[in-house]
């Protein structure tokens, strides 16, 4: 899954302020080691984004159809669990059977999974991994294949260390701070259901977005105006991940069939837990762009883009890249929305009144 073509996994960040003209000569500086020096520590720099062995770094390869496309590269040897035991078991019987023992001492098969690493590792062929972003100089939005927190993590440190700038992580709290300048951590708590009091607990914007973008889709007809997009229809379909901090059973997982319309989908929302993960569709004229959303950490995954129609790579590259733009615009577009209505105390009461009514009289659809 690339940038270049098929799906797209990532995560969004945000530069607090432009790169440094000379972005890529800091790139060059960390460049990833050459891998005939790597040894038993892994190693990580940057390379291209055009391959992971791609270690010649200047404007002409750092930039692709206009963007910046860089990756983090990590390298390193490992021995295959299987072939390190089978080896080590085997110098075992050999030494039992020449000391004439049952059982060797803990130190000495200490002794020979250090003398097996030593005469194995520098024989394995690398390992390599690749955290790929894309960024949008006029946006100053960057494109990351890092879902994990590790990854997260591991990218945050290396970028920082690279351009002397911290790239601020997109999550529901950071792009509520961002696009409506306020602070998730203020607000109340909002129960869902019209059985469920809320309660304090852990922050749950994402997850409030998530279920309110399925009672909109559903109880307000599904289509919206978003500005500087148009009119677009938003769908929200399953697998459903339903979660609720607390007692009991706190996760629900529906798969096959129609999990929006079941009855356990029903019944989750109704018991007070909130959808933290579904797939959710964008649709504008006969373009369609799908997704499951993690929405407690906005963690894109699977992004399916609108075909494109330019023969050459870069021509289908900045393609994407505007598809990518405009989902952006869809998603940012509806979270305004909501932030708008959850901000606002007498709107979101209205909300809550009307999200209980959809829920009591949805049915199931057989």
């Amino acid at each position: 899954m690339s940038f270049e073509g098929g799906s797209i996994s990532f995560r969004l960040f945000y530069l607090p302020r432009d790169l440094p003209n000379n972005a890529v000569e800091r790139f060059t500086k960390f460049v990833v080691p050459p891998l005939q020096h790597l040894k038993e520590a892994p190693v990580n720099g940057w390379v291209t984004g055009r391959h992971l062995l791609d270690r010649q770094i200047n404007k002409d390869t750092a930039y692709f159809g206009g963007y910046l496309r860089m990756t983090l590269m990590r390298a390193e040897r490992k021995i295959p669990t299987s072939l390190f035991r089978a080896e080590c078991r085997m110098e075992e019987l050999a030494r039992q059977q020449a000391m004439g023992v049952a059982a060797l001492p803990a130190k000495i098969r200490g002794e020979i999974k250090k003398q097996i690493t030593e005469r194995l590792l520098p024989t394995m062929p690398p390992t390599l991994k690749g955290i790929t972003l894309v960024y949008d100089e006029n946006s100053r939005l960057m494109f990351v294949s890092a879902l994990s927190e590790k990854q997260v993590e591991a990218f945050n440190v290396s970028f920082g260390q690279t351009m002397q700038m911290q790239p601020i992580l997109l999550t529901p709290s950071s792009m509520a701070a961002w696009r409506r300048k306020v602070d998730v951590r203020d607000w109340d708590p909002a129960s869902f259901s019209p059985e469920v009091e809320s309660e304090p607990g852990e922050e749950t914007v994402g997850l409030d977005f998530l279920t309110w973008l399925l009672f909109a889709s559903e109880a307000r007809g599904g289509i919206f105006q978003v500005p500087d997009i148009g009119e677009v229809g938003v769908m929200v379909e399953g697998p459903l991940m339903f979660v609720m901090e607390g007692a009991g059973a706190h996760e629900a997982v529906l798969r096959k069939g129609e999990p929006v319309f079941s009855v356990e989908a029903k019944t989750a929302l109704m018991s007070g837990k909130k959808l933290r993960r579904a797939k959710v569709s964008f649709a504008r004229g006969n373009e369609t762009w799908q997704c499951t959303l993690d929405a407690q950490d906005f963690a894109f995954r699977s992004l399916r883009l609108p075909d494109t129609e330019a023969l050459d790579p870069v021509g289908r590259f900045q393609e994407r890249m505007r598809h990518l733009d405009t989902f952006n615009g869809v998603l940012f577009g509806m979270y305004e929305r909501f932030l708008d209505e959850r901000a606002d105390a007498g709107r979101w009461a209205s909300t809550l009144k009307e999200v209980h009514k959809w829920l009591a009289d949805r049915g199931a659809r057989k």
